[in-house]
């Protein structure tokens, strides 16, 4: 299923009481990150494979958007879903005053707070070269009265992994050839486009879907239609013994 490309991306106004101004974040020292100085709740704001994976513990999730960044495909990933001689692709954000990314909110309470900042602070900083930063995160349910402030993770251009920029045809070729230690580069932009497309209907994200066009272009086989998949169903399988 593929987007309506005349669909506008869609950026709901934000509450009158903001926390911070809309393209204003607070930064947080690389690798410092492991609850000192945090109170409980702590909420972890993911726009990439956390989405989908976290892996932490936490109390209840909320899936929002956060205002003046976009979501880009130029960070190198040598780890978990690369490696040294074929780095990946992976996302960072962006700043960008007119844009917004959605993502997951994760709130995590007591021991979950020092457990989850440890995990990240290895996933994220160590082995995946991000800063961290405190931004607004809107929760999309209507009667959210005001943003939460939320931990991010965003990889900047002075960290030796970062790619930059580059044609949604480079990177889909970059993205088909990469695998690492969490799996295929090919999964990670299939996954996040899927959370895109059935959690976030009413947005649009025109740098992560021209990516996946761009890669079905070129393994048109990867991409399954409903139809397909139901006919794939009723083939019956034959038996391993």
């Amino acid at each position: 299923m593929k987007r309506d490309p005349q669909r506008p991306e869609e950026c709901p106004e934000p509450p009158p009481r903001p926390l911070l101004s809309s393209c204003s974040s607070s930064s947080s020292p690389s690798g410092q990150a492991e609850g000192a100085g945090l109170t409980a709740p702590v909420w972890i704001f993911g726009y990439g494979s956390l989405v989908w994976r976290p892996g932490f513990e936490f109390t209840s999730r909320k899936v929002g958007f956060i205002r003046g960044y976009s979501r880009r495909f130029w960070q190198g990933d040598t780890f978990h879903r690369g490696s040294e001689k074929m780095p990946g692709r992976v996302v960072t954000l962006l700043e960008d005053c007119g844009a917004c990314t959605w993502g997951v909110a994760y709130e995590v309470r007591g021991e979950q707070v020092a457990a989850s900042l440890q995990y990240l602070n290895v996933r994220e900083a160590v082995l995946g070269g991000y800063d961290t930063k405190f931004v607004e995160f809107y929760p999309q349910e209507k009667d959210a009265e005001e943003p939460i402030l939320a931990l991010v993770y965003i990889a900047t251009p002075q960290n030796p992994s970062y790619l930059g920029p580059a044609s949604e045809e480079e990177i889909a070729a970059q993205i088909i050839v990469s695998s690492g230690c969490a799996g295929h580069n090919i999964e990670y932009l299939l996954r996040l486009a899927d959370f895109m497309r059935y959690f976030c209907p009413q947005a649009e994200d025109k740098h992560l879907f021209s990516i996946e066009e761009a890669l079905t272009s070129i393994l048109p086989c990867l991409y399954y239609t409903e139809e397909s998949l139901e006919e794939t169903a009723s083939v019956p399988q034959k038996s391993k013994g």
